[in-house]
């Protein structure tokens, strides 16, 4: 039985794709990417470094926009479900491609779980995620010893309390919450060590090694790691 499959295609640098994403988008005869309505598609585009035959597969652009609206996403969500069951009907496989990793705010969760209560098969498939990326690139670890690892989505309410937790913070989905955030750690009492990586691994790369020096404006591929002073 044919089946989806979520793929992670990791943070920007396609070198960085896992062996078994690669050969699982050669084999898949529909390639499924998400719409954001950004010009270029950075899944595809990652991907695209990595497999060189993508451009002979039938790819397809499911509607997945960037907003909060959630009967607007539900609806989208519903829609890519159905296509995916109709591909699959027709005993095609079906790549679903994914920034970083597919159990990480990925939009593929939401049609893999439809498509899987459906009856139908689907597999994820992990990739390297964006703060393990990001990590690497400053050349760190994420954490030591007893050290706990918060993973907090910076664009909705409770990130200032969540700096507080003991430990190793990452901030995802960072955007236009950057200039807040800033302004809130420099309030606080014992302010913390701050570094970012914008668009790791792609093209526009930018690193920043204090919180001095982070842009206000920088892009949405924005992760910001938080850590303690020992």
């Amino acid at each position: 039985m044919a089946k989806l499959y979520g793929l992670g295609v990791g943070p920007g640098d396609p070198e960085l794709m896992t062996l078994k994403a690669v050969r699982i988008i050669e084999e898949c005869d529909i390639i499924a990417i998400p719409k954001s309505g950004q010009n270029v598609n950075v899944a595809y585009t990652i991907a695209k470094g990595a497999v060189h035959n993508i451009d002979e597969k039938n790819i397809v652009e499911l509607d997945m926009p960037m907003t909060r609206d959630q009967e607007k996403l539900k609806a989208c969500h519903d829609a890519a479900a159905e296509l995916v069951k109709t591909w699959i009907d027709e005993g095609k496989n079906v790549a679903f491609l994914t920034l970083g990793d597919p159990t990480i705010y990925s939009t593929y969760a939401y049609v893999h779980n439809r498509v899987r209560d459906a009856g139908y098969e689907a597999e994820i498939v992990p990739g390297i995620p964006s703060f393990c990326a990001v990590s690497a690139r400053l050349n760190d670890s994420l954490t030591e010893a007893e050290e706990a690892l918060h993973i907090i989505p910076a664009s909705y309410e409770g990130a200032e309390e969540a700096l507080h937790l003991k430990g190793t913070k990452v901030l995802m989905k960072s955007g236009k919450s950057i200039g807040k955030l800033k302004q809130y750690i420099n309030t606080m009492d014992n302010p913390p060590t701050v570094k970012m990586v914008e668009r790791c691994g792609m093209e526009g790369e930018r690193i920043f090694q204090n919180i001095d020096e982070i842009d206000e404006n920088a892009s949405y591929f924005s992760v910001i790691i938080v850590k303690e002073h020992n």
